[in-house]
């Protein structure tokens, strides 16, 4: 019998009765867990679940580190939840983020999909389980989709530092692309609608960007390869 797959929860925990633990139980039980197993994974296991004997921040940041999958409740914006969440992004192992709908996303970490759940509606449980599944099944299929903050800005910065003029503008259009796509998926987390229309308008100055940009890039490819022609043409005539 193969060994099952394993999945850590970060998550803010609560004393034992607080509405923090009350609301933290029912979501590992009847949506992390539902969902995990049936894809193949062994119970999920939270921190106060871990039996084994130990320094337990030591056996913490083993199963961060160590599980094939780590799913990050980021409601309450707990500290320890994101100083988890750090080791994890530095990994760059399979991480899906979720949140209690209306709470906000704090900046650093908007651009990642993050599935909002109001624990309390069936509807939204339902919907929160089936986007849960297909976002773990995509990090599986697809190891390249594990994205982060530091992985993207890793790779941004080696865009933006390459000799390659190209690669360069690539950078530049993909950070722009990286804002749209933070305030896309995250207008579920906001409730009014001010608060929508100040997204819409932070998604409108972005596209201008990227349109003068890309504009930039298309007179400066004209510009490189006049300057080729000419050279080649110099060339020409020096062997003529």
């Amino acid at each position: 019998m193969s060994k099952k797959k394993t999945c850590f929860v970060i998550a803010p925990i609560g004393a034992t009765g607080s509405p923090a633990r009350q609301r933290s139980d029912k979501v590992l039980k009847y949506v992390l867990g539902e969902v995990v197993q049936t894809l193949g994974y062994a119970e999920p296991v939270r921190a106060d679940s871990i039996g084994e004997p130990g320094i337990i921040t030591s056996q913490i940041i083993k199963h961060i580190t160590d599980d094939d999958l780590v799913i990050a409740d980021l409601t309450d914006l707990n500290p320890n939840v994101f100083y988890e969440l750090a080791i994890r992004h530095m990994i760059g192992k399979p991480l899906v983020q979720i949140i209690e709908k209306g709470h906000k996303i704090p900046f650093d970490v908007a651009a990642s999909r993050t599935i909002f759940i109001d624990h309390t509606d069936l509807e939204s449980v339902g919907h929160a389980k089936k986007e849960l599944k297909a976002q773990i099944t995509a990090v599986e299929n697809d190891p390249s989709k594990v994205d982060n903050p530091i992985t993207v800005s890793l790779q941004l910065e080696a865009l933006k530092n390459s000799e390659v003029p190209s690669e360069q503008v690539l950078g530049l259009i993909q950070q722009r692309l990286e804002s749209i796509e933070s305030a896309v998926r995250n207008i579920d987390g906001y409730s009014s609608l001010d608060d929508i229309m100040s997204k819409v308008e932070e998604i409108d100055s972005t596209c201008e960007d990227i349109e003068s940009t890309v504009s930039n890039t298309e007179a400066t490819c004209e510009a490189i390869q006049s300057t080729a022609n000419d050279i080649q043409l110099t060339v020409d005539g020096l062997q003529g």
